[in-house]
């Protein structure tokens, strides 16, 4: 209204003595003034990053550290088109065996795609993330997305967890309640913990790097920059998967604030036994009970299952064409994690809703790169992940059903300041997605000397 009587006030005179021309003139002066503090307005508002997500655009600064709000909502044709390809699937041949041992079997393929073209419903995944508070916010000229929730308990611990490949922020909501809400699950006030669960670079609704180097070193010091960042001055970090190596890294680097760690995909195997690993030797004599179990367990699984990284680790983009342009094949590819564990211990909704946020995100070259920013080095091994370097402390827990039990006798001698080291009854590699109320049980024990 301002800029209105401004325009009517100053019209009168400049028409008498510039006639038409002046009216021209005046006009453009008014719409760049409009114009300009258009601008000023859309620069405060907060943006809502993501493809699937509408809202203005924030004009940022290069180095803006700004925290801002998240919601998630995919569009409807998205969806659609999700399940017309679905429809479409052009399915191969039954395997000639009667198990899973040349992978994911056909009839489970196909029972578990009908289900997600008929029965699933996204809205429903979509609502538990929208429950949280998420935000976004750029750290290394990548956009971070991350849950961030406060405890009610004024002396909360905070602690930022991280996901691995399959796996999002997905497999860590199931502890969000247990974690922040101790005493609604039994536990005490004074085992609470402040939650930060961050989606990592190319994963879920982080931005996809442009450059190369996005190594778990990188991702453990955008990490410390994102708990500065919030205002914390002590924290932990907890991962498993590649959860593990970045929060390991983070416990290299120390940075400040930075108490401890857990782990429950600890890089425990010696380099002798490595070799040995590598080379297909005969199990080595000296071994223990429990180490020959966990050298077994290793034996097999570098054998027979690790093959996606084996692809991921060398030519991710190309296994990214067919991931992004078939559900069925990206199903079938996180479905065949360690010989079947998604089917084996979560619901078929748990594991779609993970699948589902790497197709709508079209997330699965940008993910699987992690591989190959890391030359296919495996996260198991305890020169590799440089577990020497570590003197804060390490705390672990070994879930039976993980790619293997990493023996005591090996994790002391890798990590020289372990402070909690436990073995539980069940459970596997999407520990927490699988035991939530065992995994957050370990977690305030874990920690509890570091409060």
């Amino acid at each position: 209204m301002q800029l209105e009587r401004a325009y009517h006030t100053a019209k009168a005179p400049i028409r008498r003595i510039f006639g038409p021309l002046s009216r021209l003139l005046f006009v453009l002066l008014g719409v760049a003034m409009f114009l300009t503090s258009s601008a000023a307005v859309l620069a405060q508002q907060p943006a809502k990053t993501g493809a699937l997500i509408a809202g203005p655009a924030k004009v940022r600064a290069e180095k803006d550290v700004s925290i801002r709000p998240f919601s998630i909502n995919a569009p409807e044709e998205v969806l659609a088109d999700l399940r017309r390809r679905i429809a479409a699937t052009r399915w191969p041949d039954q395997e000639t065996v009667s198990d899973r041992s040349q992978g994911v079997q056909l009839a489970t393929m196909k029972e578990l795609v009908r289900y997600w073209a008929t029965n699933y419903d996204w809205r429903k995944a979509e609502a538990k993330l929208n429950s949280l508070p998420q935000f976004v916010t750029t750290i290394d000229g990548v956009d971070i997305h991350f849950i961030h929730v406060r405890s009610k308990h004024p002396k909360a611990l905070p602690l930022i967890m991280t996901h691995g490949w399959p796996g999002s922020v997905f497999e860590l909501l199931k502890t969000v309640g247990p974690l922040t809400d101790p005493t609604k699950y039994g536990g005490r006030a004074e085992d609470a913990f402040d939650l930060v669960l961050p989606s990592m670079p190319g994963y879920g609704f982080s931005g996809r790097p442009k450059v190369t180097g996005w190594t778990p070193e990188r991702i453990a010091r955008a990490w410390a920059e994102l708990m500065k960042r919030l205002g914390y001055t002590r924290y932990v970090a907890q991962g498993g998967d590649w959860g593990a190596p970045i929060s390991s890294a983070m416990a290299r680097q120390a940075p400040a604030g930075l108490r401890g760690i857990h782990i429950n995909l600890p890089a425990t195997v010696p380099p002798e036994v490595a070799v040995v690993l590598a080379s297909g030797g005969p199990i080595p004599a000296e071994l223990s009970e429990k180490e020959r179990a966990a050298f077994n367990s290793l034996d097999t699984f570098y054998k027979k299952y690790r093959a996606y990284a084996a692809m991921m680790g060398t030519r991710p983009q190309t296994i990214g064409y067919a991931l992004m342009d078939s559900p069925a094949g990206l199903a079938a590819w996180m479905y065949d994690y360690n010989n079947g564990e998604p089917e084996r211990l979560l619901t078929r909704d748990e594991m779609l809703d993970d699948i589902t946020l790497y197709w709508l995100t079209n997330s699965a070259a940008s993910s699987a790169r992690l591989y190959w920013e890391t030359m296919g080095q495996s996260v198991l091994l305890a020169t590799a992940q440089k577990t020497a370097e570590i003197s804060l402390p390490v705390a672990i827990t070994v879930f039976p059903e993980e790619v293997y039990r990493a023996p005591e006798t090996w994790a002391r001698r890798a990590y020289r300041n372990l402070i909690y080291f436990h073995e539980v009854d069940k459970g596997g590699h999407f520990a927490a997605w699988e035991e939530p109320k065992l995994f957050s049980a370990e977690l305030r024990a874990a920690f509890k000397s570091l409060r």
